[in-house]
């Protein structure tokens, strides 16, 4: 029997790009998939690439400005067309034979990325997964969640992290019980989780969530775009943005396990499900 999962350690790279030093992980060998994050660095996609890595050569990376890939100014935003140019630099300079045929998976904000990459270098890109993309102009209630992006970011910057988290997740219509958020929110962060959680608030999800894709142009594009949505995100804002950006562009939404965070909640059955919908094409 194939084995299942790859034990090989991945091959680490530091790669230089304008204005930062990207961090980014490659394992097995075939078929290309980069799986990418925003704010989540490439930890949080290692058990699912390890599964993946078997018949594929799995990239991923760390988002400028989180974890491993620092960047030259700390005050700049991390935005979308930057970390779609970062992309861009992976696969051209890392699996240069990936170029026109690399699967792109993004989850959340790493799924605007994807987006953004296939919008603006189709070539580099066979299939594109945006799996829960936190698009506030998608939606019709856009004005009043520019206004809770708007708070939230001005609640972090102030100082009440907790309050901005709870700002957080009542925007995205998910709800914990208190002793889930005090234990994910709660207590004070390593201080290199807490650099994250500021570039996160201060440089990075307000141009994430504004960013508008141009739904002519990813229309037109040859790669094949699928938008993916958690099978337990029924009544949240990303299952929302995900079904308005699936109905833009003419295609139906694709159910992946789990929610909004499927592939680190259940790697194994994320896995089949993305192998199904890589073999449908």
């Amino acid at each position: 029997m194939p084995p299942t999962t790859s034990t090989a350690p991945a091959t680490v790279h530091t790669l230089e790009v304008p204005g930062a030093r990207l961090h980014v992980e490659v394992r097995g060998r075939g078929p290309v998939v980069l799986l990418v994050g925003a704010p989540m660095d490439a930890g949080a996609f290692a058990p699912l690439a390890d599964l993946l890595a078997v018949d594929h050569t799995v990239v991923t990376t760390d988002p400028r400005g989180i974890n491993r890939s620092p960047v030259d100014d700390p005050d700049l935003d991390v935005t979308v067309e930057l970390r779609a140019d970062d992309l861009a630099a992976i696969l051209t300079d890392l699996v240069p034979d990936a170029a026109g045929a690399a699967t792109v998976l993004g989850s959340s904000g790493g799924a605007v990325s994807v987006l953004a990459l296939a919008q603006t270098r189709p070539e580099l890109v066979g299939v594109v997964i945006a799996h829960e993309p936190p698009l506030y102009d998608v939606v019709e209630d856009r004005d009043d969640l520019h206004r809770k992006g708007d708070a939230m970011v001005a609640t972090y910057l102030d100082g009440d992290r907790v309050g901005a988290w709870r700002q957080f997740m009542a925007a995205a219509d998910i709800e914990l019980p208190e002793e889930v958020f005090q234990m994910m929110f709660g207590a004070q962060p390593e201080p290199q989780a807490l650099a994250d959680e500021h570039t996160q608030f201060a440089h990075m999800l307000l141009p994430t969530v504004r960013w508008m894709p141009d739904v002519d142009v990813l229309r037109s594009i040859p790669a094949r775009i699928v938008v993916g949505i958690g099978e337990a995100s029924g009544g949240q804002f990303c299952e929302r943005a995900s079904e308005a950006l699936a109905a833009a562009l003419g295609v139906e939404p694709t159910r992946f396990p789990g929610g909004h965070v499927g592939f680190a909640e259940d790697p194994a059955a994320f896995a089949t499900r993305l192998r199904a919908v890589l073999a449908s094409r």
